[in-house]
């Protein structure tokens, strides 16, 4: 049974920062891409940003380029989120993803989510 364990959301002021972390188990997280993604109230999930197996890839989305890095650690199974800059319109839920391959947003398995509040 794959799971995915999003922490390190939370509060922030505007210009702040933030680093999410997503701890991988029941799968090697070196055996695929992995990516982010996030969620406001009303609106559909969108991604964030992906990166692939290795980690010389990454894929960011345009508005937040500059400001957000991905990366990975896969000797601890582990992928993080590094957000800098935060604006208010960042605020979200924000889930990892086990993607199903490199290049697609189709996901395998999903995190449960953490909160990202950035006040103004």
């Amino acid at each position: 049974q794959v799971q995915l364990v999003e922490s390190g959301g939370g509060f922030v002021q505007a210009g702040g920062s933030l680093r999410l972390s997503c701890a991988v188990t029941g799968r090697t997280c070196s055996a695929g891409a992995m990516g982010w993604f996030r969620q406001v109230p009303g609106k559909e999930r969108e991604f964030v940003a992906a990166i692939n197996w290795s980690g010389r890839s990454t894929n960011v989305k345009d508005s937040v380029k500059g400001r957000f890095t991905i990366s990975r650690d896969n000797a601890k199974n582990t992928v993080y989120l590094q957000m800098n800059s935060l604006k208010p319109e960042d605020t979200g839920i924000y889930y990892c993803a086990a993607l199903r391959v490199w290049g697609s947003e189709r996901v395998d398995y999903w995190g449960q989510g953490t909160q990202v509040t950035v006040s103004s």
